[in-house]
């Protein structure tokens, strides 16, 4: 059985722990959170994992592996002192790592400890492809985010404009993935993964939509390159718990830890 300790238990860490109730092949022992919320932490896990206790670190020992649903401050605090102790990571706050040198500091811990740190595809598809491609070499990576207007909001998108009171699509953003992972980090981590796996934040082109025609998350990537061209566009059911995140943003950490404990796995 793999032992796993889960940093945060907002919308996603709290789906996953749902998601796991039952599983043979991996316990969640361990669900890291801030001081003020050890309580409602705890209060979910009598539901779903009775027994846990809700802690404010990783512990140090009895942990095969840790997994981040947190975000920034969870990765400096608690991600690299893990994998710098030999512990493999799996991190879903991929938009996080548009923070200059977050990504470097990632690699070197886990040089460091003689691990990994896994980067989840998250709420789009293709990701393998993209990687594979730019072996050969890619020429170019676009990337087009359109959401409801409500999914913007509490976001730089309600600068100057009503999101209520839009009747037709607004490009609320268009420039580097970089840029749109710092301004939108909780809206655009499907950027940030999809230069990571392509051209890299500063030449991967993002074009973020609040459009009040969908009532899903949809995602396009188009790229070209020496393998040719290709183009994925996904509609992605928004969480019921926030719906600035894909639900397929869960199934994909829980299809990451699978895959760990799993003897055969794609």
């Amino acid at each position: 059985m793999l032992r796993v300790a889960l940093i945060g238990c907002g919308a996603i860490g709290s789906s996953v722990i749902e998601l796991l109730k039952g599983d043979a092949s991996l316990a969640v022992v361990a669900v890291v959170v801030p001081q003020e919320g050890l309580a409602a932490a705890q209060a979910l896990l009598q539901k779903f994992a009775p027994g846990v206790q809700a802690a404010t670190a990783v512990p140090a020992s009895g942990v095969d592996l840790v997994v981040e649903t947190a975000g920034h401050a969870a990765i400096e605090e608690h991600v690299l002192p893990a994998l710098r102790r030999g512990t493999p990571c799996v991190v879903a706050s991929v938009g996080a790592l548009s923070a200059q040198g977050l990504a470097e500091k990632l690699e070197i811990a886990a040089i460091t400890g003689g691990t990994q740190v896994q980067l989840i595809a998250g709420a789009i598809g293709g990701i393998d492809a993209l990687a594979a491609a730019r072996i050969g070499g890619l020429d170019s990576v676009r990337y087009t985010g359109r959401k409801p207007p409500r999914a913007w909001k509490g976001t730089p998108a309600e600068q100057g404009r009503d999101l209520d009171a839009l009747s037709a699509e607004c490009v609320i953003f268009e420039g580097s993935a970089r840029e749109a992972a710092a301004l939108y980090p909780k809206n655009a981590n499907v950027a940030a993964t999809v230069s990571l796996a392509g051209l890299g934040l500063d030449r991967t082109h993002v074009r973020l939509v609040a459009d009040p025609a969908v009532d899903e998350n949809v995602h396009t990537v188009e790229a070209e390159g020496a393998f040719g061209r290709f183009e994925l566009s996904m509609h992605n059911k928004p969480l019921a718990a926030n719906p600035k995140t894909s639900a397929l943003t869960v199934y994909s950490a829980v299809r990451a830890l699978r895959n760990r404990a799993a003897a055969l796995a794609i």
